[in-house]
């Protein structure tokens, strides 16, 4: 129970990795809320995690009415009067819109990155009064590899993701004297419905021949080091932008067909 009676927001869970971080930090004790934009199907969900022990809310949150933040905060601390943690997991790309720098129109390439950076910006700024009053917090932001390594399309998103990653290490540093802190986690290909809905079997089969543990991710995986940072565990630990990938990225560029027996030396 590392987390137990920690108030907890996690955005955009009600699938993939933002449902396997409410399970987990309901497993482990907390106070899970789950904002989303769908609010009864999201109830349904918390209904099944609190029949089996967990303590899960629903709170209203619509990534793209800036509004709705604030009052997401104010309805979690008027129930609870206080957060320990936010976990910043919404993030969207819309694949035919969002291409190169040849195919990207500039509206469509602001617009990825306005919601995608007003999701962590705003909830942080709104929840960080209230965890200076609390004595401390920490806000753990769900970025992706896609910000740490350049990509032949999806420019918006990779430059949005990388731009949190920055903005994770400003409010790691400027909120450090305060006891709050900001670390980011970066998925690599996780085995989401989105992500079996969006790729080829024959894209991914590639893609897995140069990830070096030649799998997926699952959201559990993920989940598992959201947990770290909202615990005392990491209590040390902030401004850190760390990858859970496999070790995408790491190895040689013909890593893939020197492991696969396709080249040899």
């Amino acid at each position: 129970m590392r987390l137990e009676n920690k108030v907890i927001i996690v955005t955009a869970s009600t699938r993939g990795i933002g449902l396997a971080i409410s399970k987990a930090c309901a497993k482990e004790g907390a106070h899970v809320y789950m904002a989303a934009r769908r609010v009864e199907a999201t109830q349904e969900i918390a209904d099944e995690l609190n029949a089996q022990g967990g303590h899960v809310k629903v709170v209203y949150c619509d990534a793209y009415d800036h509004a709705s933040y604030h009052s997401m905060v104010q309805t979690v601390i008027e129930q609870e009067g206080k957060i320990d943690v936010l976990v910043n997991n919404f993030g969207t790309s819309d694949p035919t819109k969002d291409k190169d720098i040849e195919g990207t129109d500039f509206s469509d390439f602001i617009a990825t990155i306005d919601v995608n950076l007003a999701s962590v910006f705003i909830t942080s700024q709104e929840v960080i009064p209230y965890m200076k009053k609390n004595g401390g917090g920490s806000i753990v932001n769900i970025s992706s590899i896609g910000g740490l390594i350049p990509d032949i399309s999806q420019i918006a998103y990779g430059t949005s993701k990388a731009a949190i990653n920055h903005l994770t290490k400003d409010i790691a540093v400027q909120e450090a004297r305060n006891n709050i802190r900001c670390n980011a986690v970066c998925p690599g290909m996780t085995a989401t419905d989105a992500v079996a809905n969006s790729l080829s079997p024959e894209f991914r089969d590639f893609f897995l021949k140069h990830i070096p543990i030649q799998r997926m991710g699952h959201p559990e995986e993920i989940a598992a080091l959201v947990v770290y940072f909202a615990s005392d565990e990491s209590a040390y630990t902030t401004g850190q932008i760390v990858e859970v990938s496999g070790g995408f990225g790491l190895p040689t560029p013909i890593f893939g067909d020197l492991a696969s027996g396709t080249l040899k030396r």
